[in-house]
């Protein structure tokens, strides 16, 4: 069996839902979107979980809650995907044709990439905040620390919040300060990248935090094994090609990442894997009538919720511009948005563009750390993104 619609979108997280629901107000029929999970996660909230500060219940709400009135909600997954014949097939055997397709569907965690990892996240010592299913774990293990080696890791490649494997690390070492630990705790940040921030400003603010603050800068630094029985973390130094083994009483892993393996043995994917669009206007470089957003996308951003706020109203607006025959005009400059948590009431606000330049949204200097807008991202993001962004008003 077939069934046609005139927009079909894959994937129901904060891509798929913001575009859903923009086309819905913009008074669009005949919209489908393919989402298998029953529960929508505000991840961006998972740092401030893992830090003790909000229970992980309050970062789940119910996929239906916020599937739009008036779109067909196809609890399913992709298993292929035809673009030359405007086809997706899904895992339960159903084949839909479109009009149009957005491609929303987000990352997947790899941990299998890091040997002895699997099985062991919630144990041993080892925590991360990526998954809903692991982030209570972080608390646990920062709250029961006594002192030793507290190591936190960054991945190669791109991954979801690129700034979330550092916010954790910062709050550990507030914790610790707070209950008179820390000159016993040795906290390491390891980093497959060259520094701890890709944008100079807020590069420089986060170095003299790290100076000031006594963290150990681990860079060229690869997870590549855990060894629990040993506590022993293995790291691949890429700069000198050589193997480095460190002690751990306390590791929080941030998980290499990659589109699914759907996305990947499509034809709409880069070398990378990711679906290949054009920069500015998010159309497919070869399917005119396919488009993308979010983690999954080429797009050379940062891969955050607050790129997607951006991303959407340029990709409808274009998306029904090419549908009414008219020219893409709407262009998407990068934007991307990382709070930075620095500890408890304390964070920097990131904001910049494809070439790095700040593009802040403040009359004042974001590169200094500020309880205001630490309030911002621990009570007022999270209601806009409820309230707001999934309901494409802004």
């Amino acid at each position: 069996m077939s069934t046609h619609h005139s927009i079909l979108i894959v994937g129901g997280g904060t891509g798929g839902i913001t575009v859903a629901a923009r086309l819905a107000n913009e008074g669009v029929r005949d919209i489908a979107l393919i989402e298998p999970s029953e529960t929508h996660y505000y991840q961006p909230l998972w740092t401030l979980v893992g830090g003790g500060v909000f229970p992980k219940e309050v970062t789940a709400r119910r996929t239906a809650d916020f599937v739009p009135d008036g779109v067909t909600w196809i609890r399913d997954a992709a298993e292929s995907f035809d673009p030359e014949k405007n086809t997706v097939k899904t895992q339960g055997g159903e084949t839909l044709t479109y009009d149009y397709l957005v491609v929303a569907m987000g990352l997947k965690l790899d941990w299998h990439e890091v040997k002895g990892l699997e099985g062991h996240v919630g144990k041993d010592g080892i925590c991360s905040n990526y998954s809903y299913q692991t982030v209570d774990s972080t608390w646990r293990f920062i709250r029961d620390f006594k002192g030793g080696d507290a190591l936190f890791t960054f991945p190669k490649g791109p991954i979801k919040c690129g700034g979330a494997p550092q916010k954790i690390m910062w709050l550990a070492e507030h914790y610790f300060e707070r209950q008179g630990i820390r000159d016993r705790c040795r906290i390491s940040f390891c980093t497959h990248g060259a520094s701890i921030f890709g944008v100079e400003k807020y590069r420089r603010a986060l170095e003299k935090l790290v100076e000031a603050r006594g963290i150990e800068m681990r860079t060229a630094h690869t997870l590549v094994e855990v060894r629990p029985s040993a506590r022993e973390a293995v790291f691949h130094k890429h700069d000198t090609d050589e193997e480095v083994v460190l002690h751990y009483d306390l590791i929080h892993v941030t998980p290499p990442q990659s589109p699914p393996e759907v996305l990947k043995r499509s034809p709409l994917v880069n070398d990378d894997g990711y679906v290949e669009v054009d920069k500015y206007s998010l159309q497919h470089l070869r399917y005119p009538n396919v488009f993308s957003l979010g983690d999954c996308s080429s797009l050379p951003t940062s891969k955050t919720g607050a790129a997607v706020r951006k991303e959407a109203p340029v990709l409808v607006e274009n998306l029904l511009a090419h549908r009414e025959g008219r020219a893409l005009t709407a262009r998407y400059n990068g934007y991307t948005s990382c709070p930075l948590v620095t500890g408890y009431g304390r964070l920097i606000l990131a904001e910049f563009d494809y070439d790095g330049n700040p593009v802040e949204s403040f009359p004042f200097d974001q590169a200094q750390e500020r309880y205001s807008m630490y309030a911002l991202k621990a009570y007022a993001l999270p209601e806009m993104y409820w309230h707001g962004m999934l309901r494409g008003r802004m």
